[in-house]
């Protein structure tokens, strides 16, 4: 498909563009390119798609836009700043929005996690974290940690520090021979038999936690320098930690001197109903990793957090020297400062987190309404993110997941498909409303599919 000459069949007056030139990510390009879903413009919890469709957004865009979309603070601030100064280098320089925004997130990161360093992705701020640690263990006078440890089912972006610690086999069997050496995995915590239809945290697993012990005895504490998980895993279909294990997990870590570093791409800035889920969950890592709501995804951002112990280690050598050989160009962007210095703001004043947290109740009680509808064996949920785990079909695994996000699609809402999951994810400005919408239309997309 070279060319697509079709025109909007609604009230939009778009044309088609030529789809042949982008590769797109994640995505079967034959098969998108087929049939392909366009969006066009987003304004609070709806996008309008290329026939001039309203398309209910069930998943705050890609994990990102908490503060709902098209919010005129965070266009402004981009405004202002990219005619004040659209770009400032970051090394050896500086300018005041990367200090005030690193300072503004420190008020809302965990106690203790008090400095920031600035990415342009979830991707790159685990590659950062990975090399925080080795970088703070040589400088402590251990540098045989070296060792990392992830969890299957883990989504650490893409880098190849990313894709070593992370658990899904997809993203990483292409490029098996090129992965990091010295990493291991936790088993994921995802146990239907067990758990299925919790609400909230579910009640079984807490023993997969003690799996980190036998990892250490095998390859030895002073060669491990940082456990990595998600507390939530996202990308995999909503997987949620067992009562106590993040806790037990933290208590392992501390008592043989390894790092543990959350990744919060997904779950920081308010989706679990708290700034952060070890804020929620009352467990704080040693570092964590953020990017996507950290300015409503308006402009390529991401953070590392990181632990005072861990910043002022690093700091111990001769003043004139680089502490920490690493960096972006687009570290502590303007442009995505002010943007994301707008967005803290939103969520402040609206106190989104809280709403979130409040919301969950209702939010809670729709999406466990489908359960008993077809080929549905699964449904977890906290704050305003839910799974909706489905058997797969004769077809193929993700047949049925696929077929269910596009009917949703199709008939005005956005839902995310990994596989035969189903996730719920919208803005924290999602109403009552629309909430019982996105659920009438995931009913009539279930009972529609095979």
């Amino acid at each position: 498909m070279n060319e697509i000459q079709r025109k909007g069949t609604g009230d939009s007056s778009q044309t088609w563009p030529n789809m042949a030139h982008f590769w797109m990510p994640f995505t079967a390009n034959k098969q998108f390119k087929t049939n392909p879903r366009l969006l066009v413009s987003a304004q609070g919890m709806y996008y309008t798609d290329i026939d001039g469709n309203k398309v209910l957004d069930a998943t705050a865009g890609l994990w990102c836009c908490n503060a709902g979309h098209g919010r005129a603070e965070i266009s402004e601030a981009v405004s202002k700043q990219i005619n004040q100064m659209d770009f400032a280098p970051s090394f050896q320089m500086g300018h005041p929005l990367a200090f005030e925004l690193a300072h503004k997130l420190s008020e809302i990161s965990p106690d203790g996690l008090d400095h920031v360093f600035f990415t342009n992705s979830g991707s790159e701020s685990v590659d950062t974290a990975l090399k925080m640690a080795l970088c703070y263990h040589r400088a402590n006078g251990q540098a045989s940690r070296t060792r990392f440890i992830g969890r299957e089912l883990g989504y650490h972006g893409v880098g190849f520090g990313g894709i070593s610690v992370g658990g899904i086999s997809n993203n990483r069997k292409t490029f098996s021979q090129q992965l990091l050496q010295g990493v291991d995995h936790l088993p994921h915590t995802l146990d239907i038999a067990n758990n299925a239809f919790s609400h909230g945290l579910p009640p079984h697993g807490l023993d997969k936690a003690e799996v980190l012990e036998q990892l250490i005895t095998l390859h030895g504490a002073e060669n491990i320098a940082a456990v990595i998980v998600e507390p939530m895993s996202g990308s995999a279909g909503v997987i949620l930690p067992p009562e106590g294990y993040l806790k037990r997990l933290r208590e392992i870590t501390q008592k043989h001197g390894i790092l543990l570093i959350f990744d919060e791409v997904i779950t920081g800035f308010g989706r679990v109903g708290a700034a952060f889920a070890s804020e929620r969950w009352q467990v704080t890592p040693d570092m964590i990793t953020t990017a996507k709501a950290i300015n409503n995804g308006a402009i390529p951002m991401g953070a590392v957090f990181v632990s005072d112990g861990i910043h002022n280690t690093c700091m111990n050598g001769p003043d004139e020297l680089i502490e920490f050989f690493h960096g972006y160009t687009y570290s502590g962007h303007p442009v995505a400062a002010a943007s994301a210095l707008a967005t803290l703001s939103i969520y402040e004043n609206e106190q989104l987190f809280e709403r979130a947290r409040e919301l969950e109740s209702y939010f809670e009680q729709a999406v466990h309404s489908l359960k008993g509808l077809p080929n549905v064996i699964d449904i977890r949920n906290t704050g305003l993110v839910a799974g909706i785990q489905f058997t797969p079909s004769d077809k193929g695994v993700g047949k049925r997941g696929y077929a269910i996000f596009d009917h949703c699609f199709r008939n005005g809402a956005l839902v995310r498909a990994t596989a035969d999951i189903i996730a719920l994810s919208p803005p924290l400005i999602v109403e009552k409303s629309q909430i019982d919408d996105m659920v009438n239309q995931l009913t009539d997309a279930i009972n529609a599919v095979d």
